[in-house]
This record gives structure tokens, C-alpha cells and sequence, in this order.
């Protein structure tokens, strides 16, 4: 009995002493059906990680971006991992301001990571943040309804043809639109989606010598295609929706095709959440015969700011939430459609994972975008969907803040596009970039 007793004293000793050591690291990340899931599965982090403890902070993506960029501009120290994007890393790296992560274990296998996604989150032959999935862009569409409006869709669409199949596709009556494209002011929503279309119409950000180019006649084109299709064949209330709100939709049969993340196509397919799962096909973005298409590349990866005092514990979750065995845990889980895509060689490489119906399409679609080389005419910076320097930020979001008042009708598309070249002048001039 005594001997019983000792033990269950040893015993509870030893577990307040593992509690007394145990370490809470603060995750700040995106409302994304992947993270959510992520957050529903760290049992198994912490069942291999007992002294360490997680709390999340999950926010819509442009409160997300906000807080994110003040906290480590400030060194706030309030996350120990941050959800950061392929924009964020290269320029908050060459800051100083990430850890870097060539240290996450021998059995990490950071050459397993895709080259295209892998380059835009290395700095100097270094790794400052870990891919959790990686997407490109890509047309989603209703099979039915294409097939009901006497079409086929190819496999590589113009806009022409996109365009009159959302025209007739489109049966306003009863709550079906051709279209569902983003529409939310954001650098990370509507103008995401509205420079990778401009780069197929020939547009761009800036020409060679850091001059606006938004007076020039292919935004005019790209803008006014946009607005006009949504007019004809978009939802009502378009100029606040963005990628989840469009997800909703088309989940909920309201959509004939949505051209947006690639990572969405698990969701759409999911018979679990979509009333459409069975009937959804793919194909890629289009183009308008320039020789680019209009998608993106894109990464969520996950980071550690530089001001963080557990650096080791933060390192020991990225690990984790990033490696081939957290996708096999997904898998196991929920199955190989649902596991996150677009990160790794060998996923790609797994028979299972083949027989995923968008699997093909994804990578056809990460590989088809070019950050180096994102317009049809030279440019003086990197980033398909971005431009890759720090006043994007602001600029991409006081842009699309233009753009979507355009899509709501406030303003017309030559003020909104006049309103775009003044501002970003102004800031361009600002910054030193234009004399």
C-alpha cells in the first residue's frame, strides 16, 4: 500500500513537473477549409509533443495579412508561427524578420518540395518558410450545365469561349450564374484574380521603368471584359465576394464555373459539402492567345517570425503540419482528395493520389505559371498574381478597392482605372522608384 502510494506520488509529481514545462506556441492562420482541418488533427502533434501546447488564432485572409504584417513589422512577438503567403516570405526574409528552416529534421525531405514552390520561399540556397499547400488557378465548372448550354469545355479555354459559356449557362430566374469570379477589394482577393487575368489580356503592373500602366488600353480591356461578364452572367452582390464566399455558392449550385484556387477543388468534389460534387469538371485558365494564361501561383506556407523565444517548439509544429507524414494522416483520415495539394514531388507521384479526378489539372496548372516571367512583355519585377515589393501591399489593396467599386457600379471603369494610375504614381513616386 505504501509503495502504491509513493508511486502515485512520483506520478503526480512527474506530471506537474511536464506541465509546469510545457510550452504554448500562438498560430495565427487563415479560415481555409485545409487549416481548419489542420487545427482538428493536432492530436496527433501533441500526442508525439507532449510539452508543448498549441493555440490558434484563425482569421479571415485580409484580417489575417493585417495582423500578421504589423506584428512582425512591430517584433509585436504575439505569434510563434505565422500562415504568411509566397508574397510575404522572400521580402520579410532578406528583413530578417523569419527563422530559417533548413533545419527541420533528417527526415523532412526538403528536395520532396516542388521546385516552383520550393523557389519562392528560398532566400540565398535557404528555406525561410514551409509550404502547407501550394495552388495555382484553375477553371471549376458545372459538367451539366456545359453540357445542357450545348458546349464542351476544352481542356485549355480562351476567355472568348469562357465568356459565352457563362452568358449561357446563366438562368438568373432561378439563382444560376455562368460566373462566379472574386470580387472583394484585397491584394490578395479581387486583385489577385484581376492581375493573373490581366497578365492573358497583355497587361501589367509597370513597364520597365516603374511607370503605372494602368492608362494603357490592355487594362482597359481587362477590366471591362470583367465587369461586363459579371454583369451578364454573375451573382448579384458580387463586389464582396470573395474566395469563400464563391465557394459557398458553387458548393451550393448557384455557380455554372468559378475560376479561382486550385486548392478548392477537393471542396467542390466533396460530397460531404457540395450539392454539385458529382458533377464538376476542370480545365485550365485561360488565355487569349498572347501566350500567357490568367493563373496564379501561390503558396500558404507556415513561418517563424525571428522575434519569437520558441523557436524550437515552433520549428517541431511546421515540421509536422508540413511533412509527407501529415499527409498520409490526412489521407487516412479523410482521404486522399482531401489532402492538401501542391507542395510535394512525391504526392504527385503516389498512384492513390492519381486517381484524385483534379489532381493532374493542379499540377499542370501550378507548373503553367511563371513568377519570373508573368506578362506577355517584359517587367521589372517578380510575382504572377503580385508584385514582389513591399508597397504592393497597400497599393494591390487602395487598386482593388477601385476595381470592386467599378464591379458595384459606383464608379466607372475609366475612373476607376484613372483613379489606380494617380494613386499608384503617387506611391511609386514616393518610394523612390519614379523620379
Amino acid at each position: 500500500m505504501l509503495l502504491r502510494s509513493c508511486i502515485a506520488v512520483v506520478s503526480a509529481f512527474a506530471l506537474s513537473a511536464v506541465a509546469a514545462q510545457a510550452e504554448t506556441i500562438t498560430i495565427a492562420t487563415v479560415n481555409n477549409g485545409d487549416m481548419i482541418r489542420m487545427q482538428k488533427l493536432t492530436d496527433d502533434f501533441t500526442a508525439k509533443n507532449p510539452g508543448i501546447e498549441l493555440e490558434w488564432v484563425t482569421l479571415e485572409e485580409n484580417v489575417l495579412r493585417q495582423r500578421v504584417t504589423t506584428d512582425i513589422a512591430t517584433k509585436g512577438g504575439q505569434y510563434d508561427v505565422m500562415t504568411i503567403g509566397t508574397y510575404e516570405v522572400p521580402i520579410w526574409g532578406k528583413q530578417g524578420w523569419l527563422v530559417s528552416l533548413d533545419d527541420l529534421g533528417a527526415d523532412y525531405d526538403i528536395d520532396d518540395l516542388l521546385p516552383a514552390i520550393r523557389g519562392g520561399l528560398t532566400i540565398d540556397g535557404s528555406l525561410y518558410a514551409a509550404p502547407f499547400y501550394g495552388e495555382s488557378s484553375m477553371v471549376m465548372y458545372r459538367t451539366d450545365l456545359i453540357e445542357k448550354a450545348g458546349l464542351e469545355m476544352p481542356d485549355a479555354p480562351t476567355w472568348e469561349f469562357i465568356a459565352d459559356a457563362a452568358r449561357k449557362m446563366t438562368d438568373k430566374d432561378n439563382e444560376v450564374y455562368g460566373i462566379c469570379l472574386r470580387g472583394k477589394a484585397g491584394w490578395g482577393e479581387n486583385m489577385a484574380f484581376l492581375t493573373a487575368t490581366s497578365n492573358s489580356f497583355g497587361a501589367k503592373w509597370f513597364d520597365m521603368d516603374w511607370r503605372p500602366q494602368f492608362d494603357q488600353a490592355p487594362w482597359k480591356e481587362t477590366l471591362s471584359f470583367y465587369i461586363d461578364l459579371m454583369n451578364d452572367a454573375g451573382p448579384p452582390g458580387a463586389s464582396s465576394n470573395g474566395f469563400n464566399e464563391n465557394l459557398s455558392l458553387f458548393q451550393s449550385g448557384k455557380c455554372g464555373m468559378w475560376i479561382d484556387a486550385t486548392v478548392a477543388a477537393s471542396f467542390v468534389t466533396n460530397p460531404d459539402d457540395s450539392s454539385v460534387a458529382d458533377k464538376v469538371g476542370f480545365a485550365l485558365a485561360p488565355d487569349t492567345g498572347l501566350g500567357k494564361r490568367g493563373n496564379w501561383l501561390w503558396a500558404w506556407s507556415l513561418a517563424i517570425p525571428a522575434g519569437t523565444q520558441k523557436a524550437e517548439a515552433a520549428k517541431k509544429f511546421v515540421a509536422w503540419a508540413t511533412s509527407k507524414e501529415y499527409l498520409a494522416l490526412v489521407a487516412s483520415k479523410e482521404g486522399w482528395a482531401n489532402v492538401p495539394p501542391g507542395t510535394r514531388t512525391s504526392l504527385y507521384e503516389n498512384p492513390e493520389y492519381a486517381k484524385v479526378p483534379f489532381a493532374k489539372m493542379t499540377l499542370d496548372s501550378i507548373n503553367a505559371a511563371d513568377p519570373t516571367q508573368p506578362t506577355v512583355d517584359p517587367v521589372p519585377y517578380v510575382g504572377v498574381q503580385f508584385v514582389a515589393i513591399p508597397e504592393f501591399q497597400g497599393l494591390g489593396t487602395a487598386v482593388g478597392q477601385q476595381f470592386s467599386a467599378a464591379l458595384a457600379g459606383t464608379v466607372t471603369v475609366d475612373q476607376a482605372l484613372q483613379n489606380a494610375q494617380q494613386l499608384t504614381e503617387r506611391e511609386m513616386r514616393k518610394g523612390g522608384y519614379l523620379k
